[in-house]
């Protein structure tokens, strides 16, 4: 058993569990790439039906995000759609969009979906996944102290596998849990303990590592031993559920 040092903290541990957006990968450099071209083909079909600018100064409001004076995406909010939302979920705000705009639910959900592929395939083009600072040195010391270590997160598999691929860092992981694999996703405990019992751990022995505080109730919920938040950006007010509260990988240390 490991002993993982955080802040103040030194927990014994057989495991952890990483969240994916945010906490993995730099959630602004790949799904805020994913925000520009998903609203940018939103207000393309919004101007198709005579509504331009429609969505003006509130389109930071439709996924929680922050533009600069270009419209480009800068930041989010790490309590909004952009940072929590499953897919499904934000296919339904995007949909929104366009059925108060006029437009037919179930062709406002057309329209949607196939925004969604164009910018699946601009995003595949790119490869767009980027690890967060100081993950690979931290993945690097959880192998050589034989943790099992696993990830939950409310992204689909297809596109979770993809990103772990393009960042290579698939191999560090033994276990995959994505919302399309349980019935209760976030902030339920399911994901929690079916990584759990697919890595043949007991929740006491073992730490999540997330940016959401869904992340920290999900720890919570499951009997884990601690819930980690990471905040690159130093807000910590949205993590009210963290035992402890991180800014990067660099403050985490493992002895044996």
């Amino acid at each position: 058993m490991a002993i993982l040092h955080v802040n103040e903290l030194a927990v014994p541990c057989k495991g952890i569990l990483f969240d994916k957006d945010g906490t993995l990968l730099d959630l602004l450099a790949t799904w805020g790439t994913w925000a520009d071209l998903m609203l940018e083909g939103l207000e393309n079909q919004l101007a198709l039906i005579g509504k331009e600018n429609r969505l003006g100064s509130g389109i930071a409001k439709v996924l929680g995000t922050v533009h600069d004076a270009a419209g480009k995406v800068i930041g989010y909010d790490p309590a909004g759609p952009l940072s929590m939302a499953t897919a499904e979920e934000t296919g339904g705000i995007l949909a929104w969009q366009l059925y108060s705009a006029g437009v037919p639910w179930n062709e406002a959900l057309a329209r949607v979906t196939a925004i969604g592929k164009e910018a699946m395939n601009e995003m595949r083009r790119r490869k767009s996944a980027q690890p967060l600072p100081d993950l690979l040195p931290f993945l690097q010391q959880c192998a050589a102290a034989s943790l099992k270590l696993g990830v939950v997160t409310s992204d689909g598999s297809s596109t979770t596998g993809e990103q772990l691929e393009w960042m290579g860092i698939t191999g560090y992981f033994d276990t995959v849990v994505t919302r399309d694999r349980v019935t209760h996703g976030k902030p339920a405990p399911e994901m929690a303990e079916t990584a759990c019992r697919e890595l043949g751990l007991k929740p006491a022995e073992t730490v999540i590592i997330g940016d959401s505080n869904a992340d920290m109730q999900l720890g919570k919920g499951a009997g884990l031993r601690l819930s980690v938040g990471i905040s690159p950006a130093g807000s910590t007010a949205h993590l009210l559920d963290a035992d402890t509260v991180i800014s990067g990988f660099h403050q985490l240390r493992l002895t044996i």
